[in-house]
């Protein structure tokens, strides 16, 4: 009988439009592989939101397996180790895998490579990473022209669809138990309004962009108010590769309107692995170097700490920043609109690191992604390659009523449910806070004035 081949699942967790799968199906046997390696990333292992996503995302994918007659196999351990080990055990000829462009996934493919085949195949993005270059072959820097270049790249071949059937070895190797793997929390289980938000797998993927399409011709206005569902929340799906970001532009390209700010949306996540590409360490080091010299209010203050604590509790006397990170907590996303809103405020208003804020998200974000989180964190902060002036700081009150987030405030903040008419925005200010509501932990001119100094002291 022919030699199996393997199929490593990382964050591609899906059988359609699945390069990889496809070529391992065409080859004969195939053994689909997800291997839980908290060794290669390190201290960037997946978080706990994260983790929650990915067991049920497993769950889901060991069923659609099933389904073709073949089966999820589970391993853990370092992933080069565990994949020759397994080559050795089954037979198997070679490896396929979708690449990856996290430092950590670059390095294990690098590693694998050594001991086994391994043939990588592109489909985690509308195009490969690096190959939208400038005239001169460089690697674009600035999103604006790394988006006008794409274009010239869209629309992205039409997906693939699942393989018919799926061959299986003549013997299934052991594979460990996905309950084992302590993925979900349980004492506590702070997960239980992820529950009722999230339908993790490809199934559910599908299902959330049919539920978008009607709204995606509004989506360049409606993306910006909390308390419309305006947003796509693909997010995480496309995180965890359940549908792959061609298949998402074939279905909403043609839904006119404003539709193509959300495939720059698209693109913007393409942008976020360039960058990566080109800067590894991007999630942990200032991308313009003088902002190494800026003091930021340090953790091991206490008072600095209390502030940090406040943040992520949804504490700070600002409503919009508060519901902000109370829906982080509960659910595991936050509004697209409200993520730079309290990004901001960590960074400007308690000049706090943007890398602290950057490892919160990490750990409690549904669609931690690494290019993209750290992306994001330091467009906000000014420290990127390409970002948004320091000095231009977001006032989250007139924020909050520029894009009318009332009733998304009374939502999260319950506290605030009988405050009535534009006091919500400023409860403080307009004499309507409650009691169990607490004041705002610095009033908005100080912080201003406090974030103006410390930057120009590194100009």
């Amino acid at each position: 009988m022919t030699a199996p081949t393997i199929v490593w699942f990382r964050r591609d967790l899906r059988l359609s439009d699945q390069a990889a799968l496809a070529a391992a199906a065409s080859e004969g046997p195939v053994i689909p592989v997800y291997v839980l390696d908290d060794e290669t990333p390190k201290h960037r292992k997946m978080g706990g939101a994260s983790r929650w996503w990915l067991h049920h995302s497993l769950a889901a994918l060991d069923a659609t397996l099933h389904e073709k007659g073949s089966r999820l196999i589970l391993r853990r351990g370092r992933v080069d180790d565990v994949l020759a080990r397994l080559a050795e055990e089954t037979g198997a000829t070679r490896v396929h895998a979708l690449r990856h462009y996290e430092p950590w996934w670059r390095n294990a493919e690098r590693a694998l490579a050594k001991r086994v085949e391994l043939v990588c195949h592109d489909g985690n993005y509308l195009v490969p990473p690096g190959s939208v270059t400038t005239g001169s072959g460089q690697p674009y820097k600035i999103y604006t022209p790394f988006w006008r270049a794409l274009q010239d790249h869209m629309p992205p071949p039409a997906p693939a669809k699942r393989p018919r059937e799926i061959p299986s070895p003549a013997r299934w190797p052991k594979s460990e138990r996905l309950d084992d793997w302590g993925l979900r929390p349980t004492r506590p289980n702070w997960a239980t309004g992820f529950e009722a938000e999230w339908t993790p797998g490809e199934a559910g993927a599908r299902a959330r962009i049919d539920s978008f399409l009607d709204r995606a011709s509004a989506y360049g206005d409606a993306r910006n108010l909390p308390s419309v569902e305006g947003t796509s929340r693909l997010s995480p799906h496309l995180h965890f590769g359940e549908v792959s970001p061609g298949y998402v532009w074939h279905r909403t390209m043609d839904r006119g309107g404003s539709v193509e700010t959300f495939l720059g949306e698209l693109g913007w996540r393409d942008y976020a692995q360039n960058v990566i590409l080109q800067f590894p360490d991007y999630a942990s080091r200032n991308a313009r170097d003088k902002f190494d010299a800026l003091e930021w209010r340090a953790l091991g203050d206490a008072a600095v700490k209390r502030d940090f604590e406040a943040w992520t509790r949804g504490q700070t006397g600002y409503p919009i920043v508060d519901a902000g990170m109370r829906q982080l907590w509960a659910t595991g996303w936050m509004h697209n609109r409200v993520r730079m809103i309290a990004a901001s405020f960590l960074i400007k208003h308690l000049l706090i690191d943007w890398r602290e804020g950057e490892r919160w998200f990490w750990d409690t974000l549904v669609d931690a992604d690494y290019g993209s989180n750290a992306t994001n964190w330091q467009w906000v902060s000014g420290t990127g390659i390409d970002s948004n002036m320091f000095v231009r700081i977001m006032a989250p009150l007139g924020q909050s009523e520029k894009f009318d987030a009332g009733a998304y405030i009374r939502h999260w903040v319950p506290e605030l449910a009988g405050v009535r008419g534009d006091a919500i925005h400023d409860p403080e200010a307009a004499g309507e806070r409650p009691s169990d509501y607490p004041r705002k932990i610095i009033a908005h001119r100080a912080a201003r004035e406090r974030a103006l100094a410390a930057v120009k002291a590194i100009a």
